[in-house]
């Protein structure tokens, strides 16, 4: 039996998402521009239950206002084959002045520190409607190989 076939995935619980969720700063956000879908990597942080996520104007900013969209974390071990996804389904809202101050104040304090350069002043608020994770356990690891047997 090979590592693969003993591999086992399981269901990871909601709560375990959002702590899962907590210990990232970087995912993907999936939403539809111009007739297609595309799928980006942006910064985020958690004010509790909800992503929050420092964008530019532009596209992306445009497409995900009150859109459906989903937002992807992920963290893979490629040496045991090993690791975890979440999946979060949700509605994106964009946070401005029209909303109440202290939903404008939170929002801001949660963290979300863009890398990319330029201006980041529009802030989305991602309110999950369906969370969803799973984890890849290995099974039995091949034998370790000694690099010095190629020598």
């Amino acid at each position: 039996m090979s590592a693969e076939d003993s591999a086992t995935m399981h269901v990871i619980p909601v709560d375990e998402c959002y702590r899962l969720l907590g210990t990232h700063e970087l995912g993907r956000l999936g939403i539809n521009a111009e007739h297609f879908p595309i799928v980006v990597p942006v910064n985020y942080a958690l004010d509790g239950t909800t992503i929050v996520i420092r964008t530019q104007p532009g596209s992306k900013l445009t497409a995900a206002r009150h859109a459906n969209v989903v937002f992807e974390v992920d963290d893979v071990d490629r040496r045991t084959r090993s690791g975890w996804s979440v999946l979060v389904r949700a509605l994106a809202e964009e946070v401005g002045d029209d909303h109440r101050a202290e939903l404008v104040a939170r929002t801001h304090a949660s963290g979300a520190q863009p890398w990319a350069p330029g201006e980041h002043g529009h802030w989305l608020r991602l309110i999950p409607q369906e969370v969803t994770g799973r984890r890849i356990v290995p099974g039995e690891l091949p034998p370790a190989v000694d690099p010095r047997a190629y020598l």
